[in-house]
């Protein structure tokens, strides 16, 4: 049996996922990504293989994807976000016509036609106030753990407003509720509520259709999912496989490339999607 792999080199975390020639799933791996990134890559790649159970000399092909995806060196195609969030968010749900990926850096709307095909799309690059990695900066001015701050939010009795696009301007505002005694479920929520208006904004962008899919590393944090329900209105799909989204469509191209290849053997090995 072969397998192929789809790998998501983020800025905070790195994640891969391993798919048989059946198209099976048959694992998956998360870890922290740091500052080498090929390190992440070779690291996150080994660690599948023992904890699945995979022989790396029957990997056959590898697809890469997200920030870093330049920096795999062992990869055979390197995918933009957008294509594999799409396939994977497609493949988890299927019923997914719009996509938001709310990643560390960036968040990106997404809409798809019913083969997973981007027909629309939307990103916030300019600044962290729209993304994850200003909800770590938020819990660490507050001295909280990042994985405690959803449910936190969610406790909220008056959310303070957090206006600031930029991300270094929103912590000022961040500790100046702080100095004036507020409390830090609302401060939280506050938090949480000025991501979700900056992403839900790309959402009505490119005409958001239901069913609307929630990927990225935000998944896992149910404060920011309840603030993009209500500020969108309406149910999102997310689960506990969300934050694999990109690296299983990476991973679903790849096995799509790999048969391809078999077919017309002379097909180039290294290419861009």
């Amino acid at each position: 049996m072969n397998y192929v792999v789809g790998i998501d080199v983020g800025t905070r975390m790195t994640r891969a996922v391993v798919v048989d020639d059946t198209g099976c799933e048959r694992g998956r791996i998360c870890q922290e990504t740091g500052a080498r990134l090929e390190v992440a890559a070779q690291q996150t790649l080994e660690e599948l293989c023992v904890r699945h159970g995979v022989d790396r000399n029957l990997i056959v092909y590898v697809a890469s994807t997200g920030y870093g995806r330049y920096r795999v060196p062992f990869r055979q195609i390197q995918i933009t976000e957008m294509t594999c969030h799409a396939v994977g968010a497609l493949r988890q749900f299927p019923g997914t016509r719009t996509v938001l990926d709310v990643g560390a850096m960036n968040s990106r709307a997404l809409r798809i036609a019913d083969n997973g095909r981007v027909v629309a799309f939307r990103m916030n690059d300019r600044c962290a106030s729209g993304a994850g990695r200003f909800l770590e900066r938020v819990a660490k001015s507050l001295e909280i753990e990042l994985e405690q701050i959803g449910a936190l939010s969610l406790r909220a009795q008056d959310p303070q407003p957090i206006s600031s696009i930029c991300a270094v301007l929103a912590e000022s505002e961040v500790i100046n509720h702080v100095t004036a005694g507020k409390p830090v479920e609302d401060i939280l929520r506050g938090a949480h509520n000025s991501i979700a208006e900056r992403v839900v904004a790309l959402v009505r962008q490119v005409g958001a259709q239901p069913e609307i899919t929630v990927t990225g590393g935000v998944t896992r944090n149910a404060g920011m999912v309840a603030a993009l329900e209500e500020r969108l209105g309406s149910c999102v799909n997310v689960s506990a496989d969300s934050e694999y989204a990109g690296a299983l469509g990476a991973a679903i191209l790849a096995q799509q490339r790999w048969q391809r290849l078999q077919e017309t053997p002379s097909s180039p090995e290294r290419a861009t999607a």
